[in-house]
């Protein structure tokens, strides 16, 4: 199989095969030093909910590995045509970026924005943004890893991605769906799982009623987003 290059960096990504929604496999294309992947036409939507999770893990494996920045611009690795930015809503998560190709041959998504995606970090609200630049100031961008002062910017002058943030209640949430999807996928339903999934949800929502969201933003330890973030998602699914 033809090695890809990667629309960043040029280098050959690597290729990783997770379950398909359909049944059977999905090959996607990871660039670790670029922090990226390349999804073919209609991939991202056709990852299975188990699929999401390995590729979390993979993520982890690979956190301490060289973090290059994006090239300007980026280009197809099917047709070597210039990608377009584009900008996207989730539902609750807010705001996420990506370059895709006009010619329709697929996308590219950094990992930090793929996590919004996905429903594992969330977009920062006015208040939140203003309550954080009065601690840190300046932090790194979780779609091209360049520096944002959020005192004078709302979004990355680099990248345009939006200031997203880890949030647990996120994080525990996006976790129970897609484990709790993977058991409906896969088998009959797991009455135990599925219980254990929705107690976790209400256990969260309890905290968040003895805790604002502000005292959280005040309390944050600033650090790479998507580090923290996956190592969230592992420390949950070990527990």
């Amino acid at each position: 199989m033809k090695p890809t290059p990667c629309p960043s960096c040029r280098q050959p990504m690597s290729k990783h095969r997770f379950p398909n929604k359909a049944g059977g496999e999905i090959i996607l294309d990871l660039c670790f030093s670029c922090q990226g992947i390349w999804f073919d036409e209609h991939e991202s939507l056709q990852i299975a909910p188990g699929g999401i999770i390995e590729l979390f893990k993979l993520i982890h494996a690979h956190r301490e590995d060289q973090r290059l920045p994006l090239a300007e611009p980026l280009h197809c690795p099917r047709c070597n045509d210039r990608l377009l930015h584009g900008l996207d809503v989730v539902k609750p998560s807010g705001r996420f970026s990506y370059h895709r190709c006009l010619q329709k041959h697929g996308r590219f998504n950094t990992f930090g924005q793929f996590m919004i995606e996905k429903g594992f970090v969330r977009q920062l609200t006015p208040l939140e943004i203003n309550t954080l630049a009065a601690k840190v100031g300046i932090i790194n961008c979780s779609g091209c890893g360049a520096p944002v002062d959020i005192r004078q910017e709302v979004a990355c002058s680099h990248c345009k991605s939006a200031i997203a943030i880890l949030d647990p209640e996120a994080v525990e949430q996006a976790l129970a769906r897609y484990q709790s999807a993977e058991v409906n996928r896969n088998a009959p339903p797991n009455l135990d799982l599925l219980a254990e999934a929705i107690l976790m949800q209400e256990s969260q929502k309890s905290a968040n009623r003895r805790e604002s969201r502000l005292d959280k933003i005040e309390n944050l330890e600033v650090g790479d987003l998507l580090v923290a973030g996956v190592g969230l998602v592992i420390g949950l699914l070990k527990n």
